[in-house]
């Protein structure tokens, strides 16, 4: 999409926007520039603060909203986000009065949910490499508010098993309730003497920011949890290859894994309730689905016999016209294939023939025409010529081959006119 910006206006010469959202989630600021931009047919604002609460997307991890107040008013941010350093928060309004002093308030509830879905990425990073091998390197992420997930080097699918054992590993360190060991800024030097992990597709200056939960430490400017009982739970929702070599994982945590599993709980105690309260669910379904499949063959042995019977009933309303043996006819079936089956089979069973039925399947009309070769040759006569001029009776099209062809359309009532007029083309051909 074409982005169009605006110059920046500058209310205050601000070179360094401090970001303090670490320990305060909210904060006066004032604005100290701003700039339109027009994408999509939209108009948005960029605003900049002479420092920020609000974490800019970064590393992964979504940037904050929120909203910035004066004097009752709110003005909502909707993202942030970082250029050259600058932290942008976006707005769709400018706020009134922008050279007042503000208060700045992140969404602490939106904030809470990315900061232990960052935390998670952390405790699966060190669980995948102690189930699966030191070979495995984070090649991304994405942590929202509502789920995260973490791509990985590894070149086969994590077994059902495994998955399972990375789940036990970071659900215990979550029971652990590991405290938070945080080294702000130190420099690079120290930090990969304690060995620290550098995160794949991230740039780090001399100095660094160290995120330590027992065993795991990484170089990290995310926000994390105090401890990670704060987390409460993590549920690996998926699994798979997105590239050669290379695994992503999906996962959830927090309230939404509380309410993925009371969904699951209430659908199982439906299930239940469905089959009176049987001890056994799972011998319930497959007997279930046993069960099904008895009666669909049964089924399929009642729509061969009734196809049969139709086909004997069709055969002997068989009349002949200039050596011609004709089957013009409007019959009730349940699909196309069925169709198709007996006029095959008419055709081997009937020399010099020619077949068009009409049907009406699934409340659409359907029509088939089958010619025997030799007729096709001494008449010149072409199905799917004959299929595209009666189609048109059904507001339809079609096509086929010069022995067979099959046409849908919208029209049911245009069955009948459709069948007349293929006699009608027989019989032009044949006088």
């Amino acid at each position: 999409a074409v982005v169009d910006t605006h110059d920046w206006t500058v209310l205050i010469n601000d070179d360094v926007e401090e970001f303090i959202g670490y320990d305060d989630t909210e904060t006066s600021i004032k604005i100290t520039r701003y700039r339109k931009v027009s994408a999509k047919g939209e108009e948005f604002y960029h605003i900049a603060f002479n420092y920020t609460p609000f974490y800019a997307e970064s590393g992964g991890q979504v940037g904050d909203t929120g909203y910035i107040e004066f004097n009752g008013k709110q003005t909502q941010i909707i993202d942030t986000k970082k250029e050259n350093n600058l932290i942008i928060h976006i707005a769709e309004a400018l706020p009134e009065n922008i050279t007042e002093e503000f208060k700045a308030v992140v969404d602490v509830k939106n904030r809470a949910n990315i900061t232990k879905n960052h935390t998670s990425t952390h405790l699966l990073h060190d669980a995948l490499i102690e189930i699966l091998g030191t070979h495995v390197e984070q090649k991304g992420s994405l942590v929202k508010a509502e789920s995260f997930r973490f791509d990985f080097s590894h070149f086969n699918k994590l077994t059902d098993e495994e998955i399972r054992a990375v789940e036990n590993i970071v659900n215990n360190k979550i029971r652990e309730n590991i405290a938070l060991d945080e080294k702000r800024a130190i420099p690079l030097k120290e930090a990969k003497e304690m060995g620290a992990t550098a995160l794949f597709g991230e740039k780090y200056g001399d100095i660094v920011r160290v995120i330590k939960f027992g065993e795991s430490i990484e170089l990290c400017g995310g926000t994390h949890v105090g401890a990670t009982g704060e987390i409460g739970m993590i549920k690996i929702i998926s699994e798979g290859a997105i590239a050669s070599g290379i695994r992503r994982i999906e996962a959830i945590s927090g309230e939404t894994t509380e309410n993925y599993f009371n969904n699951n709980l209430d659908t199982l105690i439906e299930l239940n309730s469905k089959f009176k309260g049987s001890k056994n669910i799972l011998k319930s379904v497959d007997d279930l689905i046993a069960e099904n499949e008895s009666l669909n063959k049964k089924l399929q042995g009642f729509a061969k016999l009734a196809a049969k019977n139709l086909k004997a009933e069709i055969k002997q309303n068989v009349k002949q016209e200039n050596g011609v043996n004709i089957i013009i006819e409007k019959v009730s079936v349940d699909s196309a294939a069925d169709v198709k089956d007996i006029v095959f089979q008419l055709k081997n069973e009937i020399e010099d023939l020619f077949v068009v039925i009409g049907a009406e399947i699934n409340g659409k009309p359907s029509l088939s025409v089958m010619i025997s070769e030799n007729l096709t040759k001494k008449y010149d006569l072409h199905a799917g010529n004959i299929i595209r001029e009666i189609a048109k009776d059904i507001k339809g099209g079609g096509g086929g081959q010069p022995f067979f062809a099959t046409a849908g359309g919208k029209d049911v009532k245009g069955i009948n006119n459709a069948l007349k007029n293929a006699h009608r083309i027989l019989s032009s051909k044949t006088l």
